[in-house]
């Protein structure tokens, strides 16, 4: 979708690190994810038949796949067999998948990635949100935006703006009676605040199904500036874009049963991200930035700081001397933004039901419910991340609406 827009007229330039994602073992050793299926799996001995057969035809088909796999779950498919052949084992448990690697490192590479759902990783459907990233890893790579994510929306903007539209921001919306006449309108907001913000316009039922809507964990963010970067003790994660800190498998799958349950874990999961190294203009000379978050229990109010720098510093000893700054965003500043509530940063959990529903139970997620009035937020399918399908979704519904409005 982004691709068809040529973003690039407008500065917007991908870049991917050398290394897509390491996860780190406390005994030196670490899975890495690269983007070819073979050299990944030639990583990971023992391992290397089944990461062939879970990603290997996946990935080569993965842009006729990504055309059910980044939609709504229930709806007919375009590529019935693919979709098929990769769905089998999404439905799985990531606990009971990652039972099938006969390596550590193989075996923590999946789970860890299947962790960035924030999801227990005992639940049906859990393996699903790591097979996706994964498979989309080995097609198109991890990449960044150069010089940040800011980038995109930008390069957005232009577009728009080139096709004679404006951008108004700063501007606190609380209810569809400020906005000025449209034919459509397009919410990118957590689904329990549109009760309050179309409030007539939608039927009881649907009022009641949308203050229904459930937030999940959240996230506890430190960004360092690291003179050197961060010494990894495997050279892997020197190069990876990505870092998983949480060692092994079973550790991983303990500490998010846990982070849900509401309990804060000694040693979280902590997902580390080395953009700079894809992208060198976000270095100032040897001083790097680096971001890394802790999964939290929803509306955490502690300080998870030195949590998070222990689990870098447990992987990469000698961190802390690096660090010459440090900037903390807790649970209670993401959830200044409404669509983060409790610091939940993926706008809503991503359980069995919302994760196969979205918002509410229908065929048509991004329908509110209310004419002309669209959801398009991370609440939709196919959930957050960076691939914008959420919105396009939503836009294709208002595009058929105007049409069939003649």
């Amino acid at each position: 979708m982004l691709a068809d827009l040529g973003l690039d007229r407008f500065g917007l330039r991908w870049r991917l690190p050398e290394v897509d994602c390491a996860h780190p073992l406390d005994d030196g050793d670490a899975g890495v994810l690269l983007r070819s299926v073979e050299e990944t799996a030639a990583g990971l001995g023992a391992d290397a038949s089944l990461w062939r057969a879970l990603f290997g035809s996946p990935s080569r088909s993965y842009d006729l796949l990504s055309q059910d796999v980044l939609g709504p779950l229930l709806r007919m498919p375009r590529h019935p067999l693919l979709l098929a052949r990769f769905g089998a084992p999404t439905v799985l448990p990531a606990e009971v998948l990652a039972r099938a690697f006969r390596t550590e490192r193989g075996r923590a590479l999946f789970l860890g990635t299947a962790a960035h759902a924030f999801r227990p990783l005992n639940r049906p459907l859990s393996s699903a949100i790591g097979l996706g990233i994964l498979t989309a890893g080995h097609r198109h790579g991890w990449g960044v935006a150069e010089g940040g994510s800011r980038a995109i929306a930008d390069a957005l903007a232009a577009v728009l703006a080139e096709h004679g539209a404006t951008s108004e921001t700063g501007v606190h919306v609380r209810s569809a009676d400020e906005l000025l006449p449209s034919d459509v309108v397009m919410w990118d907001v957590g689904p329990d605040r549109l009760p309050n913000l179309l409030r007539e316009r939608l039927p009881i039922r649907l009022r009641r199904a949308y203050r229904r809507f459930r937030y999940g964990p959240a996230a506890f963010k430190v960004d360092y500036a690291v003179q050197d970067g961060i010494p990894w003790t495997h050279p892997g994660a020197r190069r990876a874009g990505t870092v998983h800190a949480v060692g092994t498998a079973a550790e991983n799958a303990v500490v998010e049963r846990e982070v849900h349950a509401g309990r804060m874990p000694e040693r979280p999961f902590v997902l580390v991200g080395q953009q700079y190294l894809a992208d060198p203009t976000r270095s100032a000379g040897d001083v790097h930035p680096v971001y890394a978050y802790a999964h939290v229990p929803h509306g955490y109010t502690g300080d998870a700081t030195e949590a998070v720098t222990a689990q870098i510093e447990r992987f990469a000893p000698g961190f802390r001397a690096r660090i010459v700054g440090t900037m903390v965003t807790d649970p209670a500043e993401f959830g200044g933004n409404p669509n983060f509530v409790g610091g939940n940063i993926l706008t809503g959990a991503k359980d069995l039901r919302q994760l196969v529903f979205g918002p509410r139970a229908t065929l048509q997620p991004y329908d509110t419910g209310a004419p002309g009035h669209y959801l398009c937020s991370a609440a939709t399918p196919p959930g957050p991340g960076a691939h914008g399908m959420c919105g396009a979704h939503a836009a294709h519904r208002a595009l058929r609406h105007l049409r069939q409005r003649g």
